[in-house]
């Protein structure tokens, strides 16, 4: 398995929670509602990950770091965009983290390491601007993502070069601009989108995100779950939401697979389980802790 095809399976699974449901709008820029926010101005969600295949099971192998900053002034900047204009808001910023622990090296020869971060407009909550940097052994991606929600495209901008070294660059970086059908989400902002949402058993979704210079659609539906789930924060009851994560124009257009993401039944929306299952193996991931103020 080469490490290429290895990172975009756990991936996957380690941005299951992030790949959930965001509803793809309809509507116009213009028509966008006041979004309110169900998590505490400043919020750090831990997850692990463990995989499992044959006769290895529950392995250990990355930890998921979560992290959401609100602007200590709650809504807008003293500084106005111009006259007669509102004052510019502060923006969100979202950061995540992705790190191989625990058996992942022995079992395929090479570490990662994401880290992204979002800039998200705080009272409409689409995102602004997004970076990224991905480290698979000695080979480092670093994207960029602009939104122009307004003109409704996005402009992506890649890099790679090795060891850590800028200036080993394997040409010059690569621009690409793609076209919004309507509001769209990044992978790290998706998250807590998610939580915004209603996520009401039986409704059905259609998924708009973007990532590395592409807009993809998934499907998803919420179940009920008559049982609770046992996690950090007790046993709680849950929804459970299935995504459509594999075929064509999905986030994984080869391969098949299946993911179920449950998340807490009340006004946080919390994830707390993903499982991605594929022809690679099983990737289950966790909530292990969260840290919040909410002053």
């Amino acid at each position: 398995m080469s490490p290429r095809v290895l990172g975009k399976f756990t991936a996957a699974i380690l941005f299951a929670a992030v790949l959930s449901p965001i509803a793809l709008a309809k509507s116009t820029t213009k028509e966008r509602t006041r979004v309110a926010l169900p998590f505490a101005p400043s919020e750090e969600l831990v997850y692990e990950g463990e995989f499992s295949k044959l006769l290895l099971r529950g392995i250990n192998i990355a930890e998921l770091r979560f992290k959401f900053t609100r602007p200590a002034q709650a809504t807008r900047d003293v500084q106005a965009k111009g006259d007669g204009e509102e004052p510019a808001a502060q923006p969100l910023l979202f950061t995540t983290d992705v790190v191989s622990k625990g058996f992942f090296v022995k079992l395929f020869g090479v570490s990662f390491h994401y880290h992204a971060e979002s800039q998200v407009e705080p009272n409409e909550f689409y995102p602004l601007r997004q970076s990224k940097v991905d480290e698979q052994g000695k080979h480092v991606r670093k994207g960029e993502t602009v939104f122009d929600q307004e003109a409704k495209r996005v402009q992506y901008t890649e890099s790679n070069y090795m060891n850590s070294d800028p200036s080993s660059a394997q040409g010059p970086p690569r621009v690409i601009v793609v076209a919004l059908a309507g509001p769209t989400q990044d992978v790290v902002s998706a998250l807590y989108f998610l939580r915004t949402q209603p996520l009401t058993p039986g409704q059905t979704l259609n998924i708009a995100v973007t990532d590395s210079g592409r807009v993809f659609q998934v499907p998803a539906t919420v179940f009920a779950e008559k049982k609770r789930m046992k996690c950090v924060l007790g046993n709680v009851p849950v929804v459970r939401v299935e995504v459509e994560l594999f075929g064509p124009g999905r986030a994984e257009e080869q391969g098949k697979g299946k993911m179920s993401i449950w998340v807490t039944n009340d006004d946080r929306h919390l994830p707390i389980k993903g499982r991605l299952s594929s022809d690679m193996g099983q990737v289950d991931i966790t909530l292990k802790s969260i840290k919040s103020n909410g002053n």
